[in-house]
């Protein structure tokens, strides 16, 4: 990650993370929750510390490795990296997901350069803000339809994953441990990134009965998250199952 300077903190601990954040609730602050193996949040740390940089000292700045700092990272309801949560004190001003720096730029110049009543909040809170719905949804989408296309997608090929973001650029540390699975044992399977379409991420969840992602379909059917498939791999399962595919 860049250098720190006085407003560019990284976050040790839940504890350290409040002391900072309540040290002035009148100043803006950044939340970055980025990981290490995301390539997407290696570019945005640098448009992080350039921001810290510019907007110093009216700009806290607090970089948070998701995975690292999990208590943080679930408590703002963040699910992909790279995220960004701008607040001032407990109010929460904007979120930005994905590696959008012209947005976030664009939102951190309106609220530091902006006087307490030029903004309106997104929300007031003492914990966390909600998270935004970053997916898509097709409203105009009748519940057969949205069943005949999360089938049709479940059938895009013999073995699909759907994943947070995509195996070159996943989202979340299960998406990338489930890709990177699936390549070690030379399977070919074509993926979805959810995260772009709200009502297949809903749907699929009720379709399958199955809470979480990454899910992996094999032959339309579902398979199970991360830990099933690790378990039916240590066992030589997996590889029967793909056979068959």
């Amino acid at each position: 990650m860049a250098a720190s300077t006085s407003n560019l903190i990284t976050v040790t601990s839940p504890t350290h993370f409040q002391s900072l954040l309540s040290a002035d609730l009148t100043r803006v602050s950044l939340i970055n929750f980025w990981a290490p193996w995301a390539a997407p949040c290696a570019q945005m740390n640098d448009v992080v510390a350039e921001l810290a940089k510019k907007h110093h000292p009216r700009l806290l700045v607090l970089n948070v490795e998701a995975e690292e700092q999990a208590d943080i990272a679930e408590s703002f309801e963040v699910e992909a990296v790279p995220a960004f949560v701008v607040l001032r004190g407990h109010t929460l001003l904007a979120r930005i997901s994905g590696a959008d720096a012209p947005a976030l730029t664009q939102a951190i110049a309106t609220h530091v350069s902006g006087s307490t009543s030029s903004y309106t909040p997104q929300s007031q809170t003492n914990a966390a803000p909600p998270s935004a719905n970053g997916g898509e949804k097709n409203s105009n989408e009748t519940p057969e339809e949205l069943d005949a296309r999360l089938r049709g997608l479940m059938n895009q090929s013999r073995v699909v994953l759907f994943m947070k973001g995509n195996p070159e650029e996943p989202r979340c540390g299960f998406s990338r441990k489930i890709s990177t699975l699936l390549r070690e044992q030379g399977v070919v399977f074509s993926s979805f990134d959810i995260l772009k379409d709200e009502d297949v991420r809903q749907g699929l969840k009720k379709l399958n009965d199955w809470p979480t992602f990454p899910q992996l379909i094999v032959n339309g059917e579902l398979v199970g998250g991360l830990d099933i498939v690790q378990e039916m791999v240590e066992t030589g399962e997996f590889a029967t199952v793909v056979a068959g595919a």
